[in-house]
């Protein structure tokens, strides 16, 4: 944090000062590690096995607040008793078909829900999820679960999730976080005691994750590992608790709020299926479900305002607000298979706004070569960034992959604006939107994207005004009707469209208060549901800026946090069953029985005036089935999930797999790596070997990446400036002393780094910022890469994402680009066409055919060379 993140690492600075204790948990020792008072280092890709080890410390020494556990989680339900689980199944779950390589998640389901089609999924289902990134669509809120679920609030059925978990469990004793980890046993219990020590009714623990924690095949779990451990502490809803993300830069929060993902439409409502939404109807109700409890049951109001959002007038009631208009998902259209079809002649054009895939993405020359078989390609950004440029002068030019005269490319670079020479909002990782002015105006023909889609629209929809085509009446009738402002008068006003983000009646105009005004009738129309209240009473609220030392410590006059202006989400859980704060210390928000309302120091994440004793009658859906005492009231049934019983392609508990590449058979289970992972098998997409396959001794060592303070992301914007680059001149790799020993590497000399995919080149830096691991009985070495060079720029040097390959987590197809195996040699490495033969050798001894499968299920024993 202290590293990626030195501005928000302030705050750990004073709470530090102030008696709060800080520990760091990392493969590799930082700046964040040097003011933390405990470093436990950690192999990597080996987090849910730690993360495991404080859960069964937490249930197998009665650690969990009980109170807190039985109200507000699912801990008391009653699971089918059909399910079995990892320890049962060698690694798997029950369900699993090796055909799709997803679940049937039927059995997963609580006591007498197996047979409800609604609550549940099936294989086929999980698979479209699989490929469309749809398992935790609307979040996690699940589907609809019945008030007479059976429950055991003792917590002693041995089926109860209660129960489930801590079977689960069990065998992730400190004995086997030491053998899997690497980390000593007493410094282990030391991150236990100190956790669960600073939990309860008088203290609470926040646990926070660098955005690296999600770049793996199992990256979804990690954190639901953690939000477990939150839970069952009674950390989640509760002031300095919670599970915080540190995004990768400042409006990473703000991209998937108003998404700029293939799957997701504003306010995380789903984009439909061609097959399972066919209709409005079928759309809406898959996300409201209509027997569910809670916020989520009025969609149709979320969904009818941003399609009036969209098409104004032009959606009625009649044409189903024009439901016919939107795309539609026909399986997986995320990045990556993006950059395969690519290659495979499959897409003719492509935009890159502020991303540069040539050496910011995994598998950097899949990239390249993808772009290279473009028609066209428009890049928008503020300098000529390695993706408009890879075409004259990236890797492959060199070794004769892409020839300059020849590729076919069309590439268009416009001038980008930069964050201070453009208006508008970030929303950070606390939710919260931030408004900043144009500082000064863009220089030369340098222009936002605001400028840019205006007017990328207005030319199009000109071009096909006279077009009766099905196909175009989505654009054409799109509301495009923006005044224009600015020195130019040729731009809309970042005001406008956040007013129009926050929602109106479409009668009047009128600016709607929050969330809860929208109709499903036509008559409001909203950009994104969860931002509605941002421009409550016509004020700009992201704009508020009232000093921390004019105000309580809260600070609720400081922008404004969605929904609702909510600093804290789920906040009802800050207080007992009964309304009362848990303890005058951690007093947040609570009932006011005199009042009749809820109260405190931040909005309450409840209905005002619904008391803790509410109990909904017979047959309630939606909001009025949200009992007084639920307190998270987005999912299905109002608690806080320990145990997903729909939803997770990959498991309703985290398990630990190892890495897709990994040097250590996983010791905990016959299974190694995730089974439910997405692999693009292809002679360009080749995977390192892992035991139990022959021939993983020819990457032996483990590699992992991430930033410098003096280097932003892929360096884009950094190796552009003389004083970053100064600070940060030169690529380079570190390792540990034994490790250089061992390969006969010299501090500052050159090394290069090879995976299957390329060789690098770096200078090394041997430091005992790394130490060697022992893991199951042997010798891990582990080395360390910064990602943000590539060819352009003040300075230069070799990407490590080349370094990577394509395989994804399957909840949200991200790549496993935080931990891969490799091999280290001293000196450089090969120039032009060697290059190429160099990395085939060594494919070529670790068995890597083009036509290489690595299997997805594993057994006990090694398999035959093929």
């Amino acid at each position: 944090m202290a590293e990626a993140h030195p501005v928000g690492f302030q705050y750990v600075v004073e709470a530090k000062k102030r008696g709060a204790k800080i520990i760091h948990v990392d493969p590799r020792f930082t700046r964040t590690s040097a003011l933390a008072h405990s470093y436990v280092t950690v192999r990597a890709g080996a987090d849910i096995a730690f993360l495991g080890g404080i859960v069964n410390y937490i249930l197998s020494n009665s650690k969990d607040f009980r109170e807190y556990v039985v109200a507000y989680t699912n801990a008391s339900m009653i699971v089918s008793e059909d399910f079995q689980d990892t320890e049962d199944l060698g690694g798997l779950f029950s369900g699993y078909d090796p055909e799709t390589n997803a679940y049937d998640q039927t059995s997963w389901a609580y006591e007498g829900q197996q047979d409800d089609e609604a609550a549940t999924q099936d294989e086929d289902e999980a698979a479209v999820d699989r490929e469309t990134a749809s398992g935790l669509e609307q979040e996690s809120h699940g589907p609809p679960v019945p008030a007479d679920v059976p429950r055991d609030p003792t917590l002693q059925h041995p089926r109860c999730v209660y129960q489930v978990l801590k079977r689960h469990y069990a065998r992730y004793t400190p004995e086997v976080v030491e053998q899997v980890c690497g980390v000593p046993q007493d410094k282990f219990l030391e991150v236990c005691e100190a956790w669960t020590a600073n939990s309860g009714r008088e203290r609470t623990t926040a646990l926070v994750y660098s955005v690296g924690w999600t770049q793996h095949s199992v990256g979804v779990q990690y954190i639901r590992t953690g939000a477990i451990i939150q839970l069952l502490l009674g950390n989640m809803g509760r002031p300095g608790g919670g599970v915080m993300a540190l995004r990768g830069h400042a409006s990473i929060q703000g991209s998937t709020d108003i998404p700029t993902l293939f799957n997701l439409l504003p306010g995380y409502l789903p984009m439909p299926h061609f097959t399972q939404h066919e209709t409005f109807r079928q759309w809406v109700d898959a996300i409201r479900h209509p027997e569910q409890q809670g916020f989520w049951a009025n969609a149709e109001s979320y969904a009818v305002s941003l399609l009036k959002a969209y098409w104004g007038d032009a959606a009625t009631a009649e044409n189903d607000w024009g439901y016919g208009w939107l795309p539609r998902l026909t399986g997986d259209h995320g990045t990556y298979q993006q950059v395969l079809d690519m290659i495979d002649g499959k897409i003719k054009g492509y935009f890159l706004l502020g991303q540069n895939p040539a050496v910011g993405s995994a598998h950097g020359k899949a990239q390249r070569l993808g772009m290279a078989n473009l028609d066209w390609l428009v890049v928008r950004d503020l300098f000529m960034i390695e993706s408009a440029t890879f075409w004259k002068d990236g890797p492959e030019v060199a070794t004769g992959e892409i020839v300059p005269e020849e590729c076919k490319t069309e590439v268009f670079f416009m001038p980008a604006a930069s964050h201070a020479e453009k208006e508008g909002t970030f929303t950070q990782t606390q939710r919260m939107l931030q408004w900043r002015e144009k500082a000064v105006e863009p220089p030369g023909d340098c222009r936002s994207e605001l400028w840019f889609f205006y007017h990328l629209g207005r030319i199009v929809r000109e071009r096909l005004a006279e077009s009766t085509l099905p196909r175009d009446q989505g654009l054409l009738k799109l509301t495009w009707d923006y005044p224009l402002h600015g020195e130019r008068g040729d731009e809309p006003s970042g005001e406008d469209v956040l007013k129009e983000i926050n929602g109106y009646d479409t009668a009047t105009g009128e600016l709607v208060p929050n969330f809860t005004s929208l109709k499903a009738d036509g008559s409001t129309a909203c950009g994104c549901w969860i931002y509605s209240g941002v421009f409550k009473d016509g004020v700009n609220q992201a704009a508020r800026r009232k000093p921390g030392s004019e105000q309580d410590w809260v600070a609720r006059e400081w922008g404004w946090a969605w929904p609702s202006d909510r600093r804290t989400l789920y906040n009802r859980a800050s207080a007992d069953p009964d309304g009362k704060p848990w303890s005058e210390r951690k007093k947040y928000v609570w009932w006011d029985e005199e009042a009749g309302e809820w109260t405190g120091y931040d909005v309450p994440d409840f209905e005002k005036t619904k008391p803790p004793s509410y109990r909904p009658p017979e047959g309630a859906t939606g909001v009025e089935a949200i009992s007084g005492d639920d307190a998270f009231i987005m999912q299905g049934d109002g608690k806080g999930w320990l145990y997903a019983p729909s939803g997770l392609i990959d498991g309703p508990m985290p398990t630990h797999y190892e890495p897709v590449e990994s040097t250590v058979r996983n010791p905990l289970y016959q299974q190694q790596a995730n089974p439910t992972r997405k692999l693009y098998e292809r002679a360009d997409n080749l995977t390192n070997p892992s035991v139990p396959e022959p021939h993983s001794e020819v990457f032996p060592y483990v590699f992992s990446t991430s930033r410098l303070t003096e280097h932003h992301t892929a360096g884009g914007m950094s190796r552009q400036l003389a004083y970053l680059s100064e600070l940060q001149p030169e690529m380079f790799v570190e390792v540990s002393p034994e490790l250089a020993a061992e390969r006969g590497l010299e501090h500052l000399g050159w090394a290069h780094i090879v995976t299957a995919r390329a060789a690098i080149e770096a200078r090394v830096m041997v430091t005992d910022r790394l130490t060697p691991l022992r893991i199951d009985g042997r010798v891990i070495h582990q080395l360390w890469l910064p990602y943000h060079w590539g060819g352009e720029g003040l300075v230069t040097g070799d990407s490590a994402n080349d370094l990577i390959g394509i395989t994804l987590d399957p909840n949200v197809l991200i790549q496993e680009s935080k931990v891969g195996t490799c091999d280290i040699q001293p000196g450089r490495r090969p120039t032009g066409p060697q290059l190429l033969e160099y990395v085939v050798g060594y494919r070529r001894r670790a068995g890597l055919a083009p036509d290489h499968h690595t299997p997805m299920l594993t057994g006990n024993e090694p398999e035959e060379p093929g």
